[in-house]
């Protein structure tokens, strides 16, 4: 059973709203995705407002981000609090924009629309492991307890091996969990891991 607390619930709730909104109005998912830099439709508002959508395709994305957002977040507002965790959930998935954009852009590959939380998620699962390296969680699939600072690397290797279409943007999970790195040492470095 999940304990969800105040923010996680709702962004929980954002980004459905936001899903429910793609639903109904298939034109907004053009508005709220992140194109690539070199698009005419790309907007430097996107790198913000991606990370609230997911491809109305595939209900198994935004499942799987909540998912893991309800599993993993409420531990960590509970012990940053609410405007610490805020504070790095929009960094590492405006972080998670901005790597992605930039290396395709000078890598001049085309990535076309991204969307979904998981860059910020994958921020989330840099956090948990680094602050609580030694909890033991256990997984689903398969069903063995595995401690926390090794689960980032089997949730990044299952979701490479799940990706059979080609279609997951793995940069922007890399640059998310490569944020959240960062954002966590500079922490540690000040002294402050805990709340604000």
């Amino acid at each position: 059973m999940f304990r969800v607390t105040p923010l996680v619930r709702n962004l929980i709730i954002i980004n459905v709203v936001v899903y429910l909104i793609q639903m109904l109005v298939p034109v907004s998912t053009y508005f709220l995705a992140l194109f690539d830099l070199g698009s005419p439709y790309f907007k430097p508002y996107q790198f913000f407002t991606y990370m609230f959508a997911h491809s109305p395709d595939s209900f198994f994305h935004i499942l799987f981000n909540m998912l893991a957002l309800a599993s993993f977040a409420p531990v960590l507002e509970s012990y940053w609090g609410e405007k610490k965790l805020l504070f790095f959930y929009l960094s590492t998935g405006i972080g998670a924009g901005v790597i992605y954009g930039v290396i395709n852009y000078f890598l001049q590959t085309t990535g076309g629309v991204m969307m979904g939380a998981s860059g910020a998620i994958y921020g989330i699962l840099m956090a948990f492991g680094m602050v609580f390296p030694n909890l033991e969680i256990m997984l689903l699939f398969p069903p063995i307890p595995l401690k926390a600072k090794y689960m980032v690397f089997v949730m990044g290797f299952i979701t490479y091996l799940m990706d059979r279409s080609g279609t997951v943007a793995h940069l922007a999970h890399f640059g998310g969990a490569f944020v959240a790195f960062i954002i966590i040492s500079v922490w540690r470095g000040q002294g402050s891991n805990r709340g604000w």
